[in-house]
């Protein structure tokens, strides 16, 4: 399938959301067959678009969490059920 010159989204969280409801339509039997493959299409480059900022993410997360000696350090998440129960 030849790509055509997609629009990217503005952010990671529009692209899911675009993404959702493609499937939803597509899932559902709400558009023809011809629409179908274009929402696929438009599917298939919101998902590389979602693993290229995913994969940008976690390069910047290994980047800062690297050690002065260029080791990885790995630290405990905070627990966020204890942080937000004190609220």
């Amino acid at each position: 399938m030849a790509r055509k010159n997609q629009t990217p989204p503005k952010n990671f969280e529009e692209a899911q959301t675009e993404l959702e409801q493609i499937v939803t339509e597509i899932e559902n039997s709400q558009i023809g067959l011809e629409e179908s493959l274009q929402k696929y299409e438009r599917g298939t480059f919101l998902i590389q678009y979602c693993q290229n900022v995913l994969k940008k993410a976690e390069q910047q997360i290994e980047l800062l969490s690297k050690s002065p000696e260029g080791d990885l350090q790995s630290e405990a998440m905070p627990d966020e059920s204890v942080e937000s129960s004190g609220a």
